[in-house]
């Protein structure tokens, strides 16, 4: 299965943390999973590191490198990821949900979260 991180995950993952679920941590070691990350959410993290939230643990750089370390695969944003925004609904305001929900459409893969406004996006969103 291909699983695209939503941010969330990603910090969690990398930073090994007691939020991440079993099911969640089952699915991005499970073998048989590419687990993708997108350059949304690197882009999302460094305007968190730099205004220095406390949830951001890592910069940046550092998450992405540690992406890379981990085996998951970059998810660059397209023209079509882009557009594929509009036509969603209204469920979700946050800009960075919206990229990650619309590239998980269009490539189709699976969007791992744990935000329970995205499951309503449809099936391909799984919420754990």
């Amino acid at each position: 299965m291909r699983i695209l991180l939503d941010t969330q995950l990603i910090l969690w993952a990398l930073v090994d943390h007691p939020q991440l679920s079993d099911a969640a941590r089952r699915m991005i070691i499970d073998p048989a999973n590419d687990i993708y990350f997108s350059s949304a959410s690197i882009w999302e993290i460094a305007i968190k590191h730099r205004l220095a939230r406390k949830n951001m643990p890592v910069s940046s750089k550092e998450a992405t490198r540690l992406c890379r370390l981990a085996g998951y695969q970059e998810l660059t944003i397209t023209a079509v990821h882009a557009a594929a925004t509009e036509s969603l609904p209204d469920h979700h305001a946050d800009p960075f949900d919206r990229i990650l929900v619309a590239q998980a459409k269009s490539e189709p893969m699976q969007l791992l979260t744990h935000d329970k406004a995205l499951p309503k996006y449809g099936d391909n969103i799984i919420w754990v």
